[in-house]
């Protein structure tokens, strides 16, 4: 019998993260062949070719241990944003950087305040601090910031924001944001998620890190999973004041970062070529996918992402599974009714919407 006791009860209700069916998975349990996966709003395109050859000449030192500062990497970016170096901290993902945030700076009795839906992490990183939060209902599949500036109480600690909004694709608009950044009380520390940044193109998306002026607790992640192809290599990093990533850097672990995702992240920031093309790639077939999506009789969410949220407008689970059974691979997402879909190739999107459409009729 399991003791009870063994965990703080917010460790003992989650649920282990669900990541998107990997393409061996699938077709091991089902028998599928040459499926394909648009769940995961991974970069079709694959890593730069630059990143791959570093990676590849990285190889030879695996005995050794990685740059524990990745202080090259560091060093690349503080050019590159015009930010000083201690003000930069590298992380497994940004999924790290998010959770080192959340440790470092709120505590037990504290409260966090995050959108819903958005990214399933912030959930799962305060259940298993076992601080309180709240979830603020998205209004327009968009984030409420009224609602959520209505949410802060004495205890409340940090914000979380998703600019784009994974699973949604929406924004919150520069104008928006500056008035949040301006209005919540200078304690508060407010974590702007910018993994999607570089896909959007809306003229009043915000850059957060243009913003750093209208408080001092802000702190902006972002990720190299996204754009630039290496999610397997587990690579993020946030941007704050440097008091804030000094004391970030005390709880973050050491050799968090692996070298090849160091070197590769390196080759990744100086390949601009492969970052637009990633970039045309994704408005035209997003374009594309969202118009043939809504002759299907779908609804879908005004996208800033790589990724398309559909309301099926019926229980979206069945479609899922089947998808599954024609061996495409899309996501489900917490409404019932609702596919988030990731943006694929030409010949991927072809796919996914004639079997979708085989679906619907069936």
């Amino acid at each position: 019998m399991v003791d009870m006791n063994l965990v703080i009860p917010s460790i003992e209700q989650m649920a282990p993260y669900e990541a998107g069916k990997p393409l061996a998975t699938l077709e091991r349990e089902l028998g599928v062949s040459n499926a394909i996966k648009l769940a995961s709003n991974e970069n079709p395109l694959g890593p730069s070719p630059r990143a791959l050859q570093a990676m590849l000449k990285a190889m030879h030192d695996s005995h050794r241990y990685p740059d524990a500062a990745a202080w090259a990497l560091r060093e690349r970016l503080s050019e590159r944003l015009g930010m000083p170096m201690n003000e930069i901290i590298h992380g497994n993902g940004s999924s790290e950087v998010l959770e080192l945030a959340l440790r470092t700076f709120v505590g037990q009795g504290q409260h966090v305040i995050f959108a819903e839906p958005s990214f399933v992490m912030y959930r799962m990183i305060c259940m298993a601090a076992g601080v309180a939060f709240t979830a603020v209902p998205l209004r327009d599949l968009t984030h409420d910031l009224e609602a959520m500036t209505a949410a802060i109480t004495p205890k409340t600690r940090m914000i979380f924001i998703a600019n784009p909004n994974n699973p949604t694709g929406t924004y919150v608009a520069r104008a928006a944001l500056e008035q949040l950044l301006r209005n919540v009380d200078p304690e508060v520390v407010v974590v702007v998620d910018e993994a999607y940044t570089e896909y959007a193109e809306a003229p009043d998306f915000p850059n957060a890190l243009s913003l750093r002026g209208l408080r001092e607790r802000l702190i902006v992640t972002r990720t190299f999973s996204k754009i630039y192809g290496l999610a397997a290599q587990r690579i993020g990093y946030a941007v704050g004041p440097a008091p804030m990533i000094d004391y970030m850097n005390r709880v973050r672990p050491p050799f968090n970062v692996g070298t090849l995702g160091q070197v590769a992240a390196l080759a990744a920031l100086d390949d601009e070529e492969h970052v637009r093309a990633s970039q045309e790639l994704n408005q035209d077939e997003r374009t594309r996918l969202q118009n043939a999506l809504t002759s299907l009789g779908l609804a879908c969410a005004p996208s800033q992402a790589n990724f398309v949220y559909v309301d099926c407008k019926r229980p979206a689970r069945p479609i899922y599974e089947s998808l599954l059974r024609k061996g495409v691979i899309v996501r489900p997402v917490p409404a019932a009714t609702a596919l988030r879909i990731t943006v694929g190739l030409p010949a991927e999107n072809y796919r996914l919407l004639a079997a979708l459409s085989e679906v619907l009729n069936a």
